[in-house]
């Protein structure tokens, strides 16, 4: 078949999948999706085991379909830049980072480890972290801005975000736009010292909707947003307070929009690294040799508008893992995004805590770790200790006594206890979850204390 007619071929296909104009150029520039993509300066003279890569549409810059989340990184300059090297030697490039995370010390350590290489081997990523109503003001979240180039040693950001868009639009007015600055984080794209302005979204959708519906205004190079096989249905509903936005929504309304995007909690918080024996036992069966973590990595990069996945690698056999399932990448098949849907479904079902442990809570004034309450509580759910049956049945006493032995165990420090927790509220318009935080730690105090 000739060139003009297979490449005619193969747009006609992907139109029928559903598939948008910008995808379908990242998927023919990847063929065949999920293959090898064009070498990247630093795999140059490799041949196989090569990291997986998508296009970003505006510049055709090459990006590592896995990215380096580093929210949660060791805080030993040394351990960070073990882990840093081992990525870029093997192909990862995305790199992402805000001032929020560490209290400032993850952008130092990102900066200080990524200075070690040439500008062009990463890309890093960095946001405007004013959600506090005290840094509002123009100068104040300028002095952040120019904080971030400081800490990162660079002189231009490659993507930039408006960080945990979905507060409200009385928020959103407040800290991004009665204030002038997206105007200026605008003409700072036009400057160059940004090369890709984005937002991360979390909460409400009525946000996340308004700035799509003025991509004409701002032109949104990419979109950061939570997705993973159980979010794709089943996020609606979290904490008892609705956000209707599944990830289904989010990522279609961008693709029909020919927004990229990248994906944030693709593990859930690691929670499908910890799932119920039954519904990890249904995946090894068809793939013995692969860790859950794998499966929700394939799934999330079997969807071509996906231009990068970050994961929080604080460990080197995190890394070496992640790595692997990249390069590349294996496409799921429908037969596994089948089985996955099952699962998810399954896991609806299930009455956890839609933690995932970001720690945005934290600290508390209180001191309760909030956290690990809560990543206690979802362990014994998937361990099925919870709920509790009714006081009247054979094992009740048996399962009230394991879960208070296991608390204790978990949280050793009473300080740290949900009993601790006095109801102030200060972590709520923090969590991006949405979870009615007090609530929850007023159900785990009811459970230890039933009779």
């Amino acid at each position: 078949m000739k060139t003009k007619e297979l490449d005619k071929s193969r747009r006609e296909f992907l139109r029928r999948l559903g598939i948008g104009a910008g995808s379908a150029m990242a998927l023919m520039a990847l063929e065949p999706f999920g293959a090898l993509a064009k070498p990247s300066r630093h795999d140059e003279g490799k041949s196989d085991n090569r990291m997986t890569y998508r296009v970003q549409h505006g510049s055709g810059e090459q990006i590592s379909l896995l990215g380096f989340g580093m929210m949660r990184l060791p805080n030993n300059q040394d351990e960070v830049n073990t882990l840093v090297d081992y990525a870029i030697e093997h192909g990862v490039n995305y790199f992402d980072t805000a001032p929020m995370y560490m209290g400032g010390q993850s952008e130092v350590l990102t900066g200080n480890a990524l200075s070690r290489h040439p500008r062009e081997k990463y890309f890093v990523a960095t946001k405007m972290s004013n959600q506090n109503r005290r840094l509002w003001s123009l100068d104040e979240s300028k002095r952040m801005y120019e904080q971030s180039f400081e800490r990162l040693k660079v002189d231009h950001i490659d993507y930039y975000l408006l960080h945990s868009i979905g507060g409200g639009m009385e928020t959103l007015k407040g800290r991004f736009l009665d204030n002038g600055l997206l105007d200026f984080l605008l003409k700072e794209r036009e400057a160059g010292r940004i090369k890709h302005l984005g937002f991360s979204y979390h909460g409400d959708v009525r946000d996340f909707d308004w700035l799509l519906d003025h991509h004409g205004e701002y032109h949104w190079d990419f979109v950061q947003i939570q997705m993973n096989f159980l979010d794709w249905r089943h996020a609606s509903l979290r904490g008892g307070r609705r956000v209707d936005a599944d990830a289904e929504y989010l990522y279609n309304k961008l693709e029909k929009l020919d927004i990229q995007c990248v994906i944030m909690e693709p593990l859930r918080g690691g929670a499908f690294g910890r799932m119920a024996q039954e519904l990890t036992d249904q995946l090894k069966k068809q793939r013995p040799n692969d860790s859950t973590a794998r499966w929700a990595f394939r799934w999330v990069g079997s969807y071509p508008n996906v231009l990068t996945t970050l994961s929080g690698m604080n460990r080197m056999e995190h890394l070496e893992d992640n790595v692997a399932t990249f390069s590349p990448l294996e496409n799921c098949t429908e037969a596994e995004n089948a089985l996955l849907a099952s699962i998810a479904d399954q896991m609806s079902g299930f009455p956890t805590i839609p933690c995932t442990t970001c720690e945005y809570c934290m600290p508390c004034p209180y001191g309760v770790n909030i956290p690990a309450n809560f990543a206690y509580y979802n362990e014994a759910v998937r361990d099925h200790i919870l709920p509790l049956p009714d006081k009247q049945d054979a094992d009740f006493n048996e399962r009230k006594q394991k879960f208070a032995e296991g608390y204790r165990t978990a949280l050793p420090d009473p300080k740290t206890w949900a009993q601790s927790c006095e109801d102030c509220e200060e972590c709520l318009s923090k969590c991006p979850q949405q979870i009615r935080i007090p609530n929850q730690m007023a159900r785990i105090v009811e459970t230890l204390r039933k009779r």
